[in-house]
């Protein structure tokens, strides 16, 4: 169960649960990592994952936007929380993959809508493998991306292994997570990771333009999209076209595809619903 319907909103509509604030409005949710320097506590991770299945499931949400607070995005686990639970069952301590980050990460990647990242800062560890699970990256100036797995001895979770040679390639994502580097948001444009660097004044407001657009879009269109990429990025070319033809009939027959392809042949501009 979620823990934000009893969350109570502030006087300006946001609701802040365990560091994690959930604002709803003109059909785009945002969701906000405010947690004390971005840090990721068993709470904040349990706040996050169920602000973003909230909105997975919200039909009147068309476009999701995440991002973090002040110079930070997210620098993901808290370690001091960490090494509490590995002195305490050092096999037990890695249970939150499967209950936070494994469901927070299926949540980015295949919400039925369109998922922005705002990476306004320091994105670091699985709060670069959020962003990069996300649909779309706008990305500060300011921002900083580390691969810090292996600086403290770990492997790669939160989704590197299926995202990052997706968007880089297999070459350059097996050097970036075995010599990793701080990548400016210079770097992450250049490498594919970033879909556009924005100046830091002009994030938020960037961000909720494009959000804006893509919530004004042909919402189911957007999701059966998505199902077909990720599909065909695991299967051959007879069955992507077979997946291709199921997720076109499901949108195209909707109300949105019947009202366009009138609003087409009346020479107007189509009023998507998403539905």
């Amino acid at each position: 169960m979620s823990e934000f319907p009893s969350a109570a909103a502030n006087r300006n509509g946001v609701e802040l649960h365990h560091g994690v604030e959930l604002a709803i409005a003109d059909a785009v949710g945002t969701v906000t990592i405010a947690s004390d320097r971005g840090v990721l506590s068993k709470a904040t991770k349990t706040a996050l994952r169920d602000a973003l299945n909230r909105l997975a499931d919200d039909p009147a949400v068309r476009a999701v936007v995440l991002t973090g607070s002040g110079a930070t995005f997210c620098v993901g686990q808290d370690l001091k929380e960490h090494a509490a639970a590995l002195s305490a069952d050092a096999t037990a301590a890695w249970d939150t993959l499967r209950e936070h980050y494994v469901p927070i990460v299926t949540a980015l990647a295949t919400m039925p809508k369109p998922v922005v990242a705002a990476v306004n800062g320091t994105a670091a560890g699985a709060g670069a493998a959020f962003a990069f699970a996300c649909d779309l990256r706008l990305v500060s100036d300011a921002a900083v991306f580390h691969l810090a797995f292996p600086g403290i001895g770990l492997s790669v979770d939160s989704g590197l292994s299926w995202t990052l040679p997706r968007l880089v390639g297999f070459g350059r994502a097996t050097e970036l997570l075995l010599r990793p580097r701080p990548l400016s948001a210079a770097d992450a444009l250049a490498l594919g990771l970033a879909t556009e660097v924005v100046p830091a004044a002009g994030l938020a407001a960037r961000a909720a333009t494009v959000a804006a657009e893509l919530a004004a879009g042909p919402t189911v269109a957007f999701g059966a999209t998505k199902q077909a990429l990720a599909y065909s990025a695991g299967h051959g070319l007879p069955d992507a076209l077979d997946m291709e033809t199921g997720m076109q009939t499901l949108a195209g027959t909707t109300e949105d595809h019947a009202d366009a392809v009138r609003a087409f042949l009346d020479k107007e501009t189509p009023v998507f619903r998403g539905r």
